[in-house]
């Protein structure tokens, strides 16, 4: 070049400009993290609820530097022999009482989702940190008296949207901000997954309780329980809450007695005649899960782990894009959106040519060392009362309308705490 800088030199600082630009939310966190492990005490955790998430959040607390399972509970002996193998030094007991009577800061509630209000409302009377996965209830007034409990709690109140802490979305979120869409025309969310979603159990009682998701009385249905992360990545990234859905649902391969639909499909209505579309099936594992942002100047495929950045022929040039690696997205060029850019500028790497495209942490590990770091630092609250009651509200009425075929109205004070 005429000025003497050496063309890799330029390229590496381009890319590094683009990353830094992009990503320093996220070198804050890491450092924010590491500060945590080293310099405060591991927060001491209770698990209520060792099912199949129940499992999945030990065994996420056990690589957490941050935290320490001290007691875990469930009512199924064979559900807590499981979580003792996970958690072997924690105490387990049967009765989530004695959760909260034990030497446990902070309780995670993985129970089915019916059954959140009674521990969530008797864990917060007992001084308790709370992270509540979602949905927050299976009915609306439920969810309502665990917000209201949840905010105004003098401790860490944490809602399961793990998408909220998901290094990816997080990064994606500032592209959304500077208006990179223009004008966002759609959203189509999809999950996926052919599951009957039914459980063998010794006993028909226990059979009945463990089937919970199949009945209407206690289940949130596919969209209460999969699709919630797809309508709050929704709320976030359009900034706004709905106005109006209209569902649909069937039960077009599980004849097996349930009254929930195995199928179902739903159009929620945002300000400014924007839609999202949300469809899922346990009849078929095609395609599995993605959130789909379609704008006038660029698209955004969002999946759990990858995301890209599809590009129209008549938009502007952003400059950064010429250097970030690129991989065909469908029948187009998707620009890939790498989460851990950071980490390969310190090591001297060109994020564009050598960075891996998922992020380096799961969500649910992002989110529980985000509760950690709240509880030991009081660092913000991912998922807090209010995001988490609105993605509830949302879902519970998306329900709503796939069960009755018909569509219902979203007021704005519907969303309220």
């Amino acid at each position: 070049m005429s000025s003497g800088i050496d063309r890799r030199d330029f390229l590496k600082g381009a890319a590094a400009t683009m990353a830094l630009l992009f990503t320093a939310e996220e070198l804050m966190a890491q450092e924010a993290a590491t500060a945590t492990a080293v310099t405060r005490p591991a927060v001491k955790f209770g698990v209520v609820g060792c099912g199949l998430w129940g499992k999945q959040v030990l065994s996420t607390l056990s690589t957490l530097p941050s935290a320490q399972v001290t007691a875990i509970c469930d009512t199924y002996e064979p559900f807590l022999n499981k979580g003792k193998e996970i958690a072997p030094n924690a105490a387990a007991f049967s009765d989530y009482a004695q959760v909260l009577s034990s030497d446990a800061e902070a309780v995670v509630i993985a129970t089915p989702s019916h059954q959140h209000k009674d521990i969530m409302l008797a864990a917060i009377q007992a001084g308790k940190h709370v992270y509540c996965e979602a949905p927050l209830a299976a009915n609306i007034d439920d969810a309502k008296a665990i917000a209201l409990a949840g905010k105004g709690s003098a401790k860490v109140f944490q809602v399961g949207l793990q998408g909220r802490s998901n290094l990816l979305y997080k990064h994606v979120s500032g592209f959304v901000k500077t208006g990179v869409l223009e004008n966002v025309a759609e959203v189509i969310g999809q999950w996926n997954k052919k599951d009957s979603w039914r459980r063998m159990a010794p006993t028909p009682e226990r059979e009945k309780e463990i089937n919970w998701r199949l009945s209407k009385a206690t289940s949130p249905g596919l969209v209460g329980e999969a699709g919630i992360h797809h309508l709050d990545l929704t709320n976030w990234y359009l900034n706004g809450l709905p106005t109006a859905v209209t569902g649909f649902g069937s039960i077009v391969n599980w004849n097996d007695g349930r009254d929930v639909p195995d199928t179902m499909q739903c159009i929620v209505e945002y300000p400014k005649n924007v839609r999202m579309v949300f469809t899922s099936t346990l009849a078929s594992s095609f395609s599995n899960s993605y959130t789909l942002f379609q704008g006038s100047n660029a698209t955004l495929m969002m999946r759990d782990k990858r995301s890209w950045m599809i590009k129209e022929a008549d938009s502007a040039l952003l400059g950064w894009e010429v250097y970030a690696r690129k991989e065909p997205c469908y029948d187009e060029t998707g620009i890939c959106m790498v989460a851990d850019s950071t980490k390969l500028l310190e090591a001297g790497k060109e994020p564009a040519k050598e960075g891996t495209v998922e992020p380096s942490k799961e969500a649910l590990y992002c989110a529980l060392e985000n509760f950690t770091k709240s509880i030991r630092d009081g660092a913000k609250v991912m998922g807090d009362a209010l995001e988490g009651y609105q993605a509830t509200v949302v879902a519970l009425k998306a329900n709503e309308a796939v069960l009755s075929s018909s569509k219902i109205a979203l007021p704005a004070e519907m969303f309220n705490l």
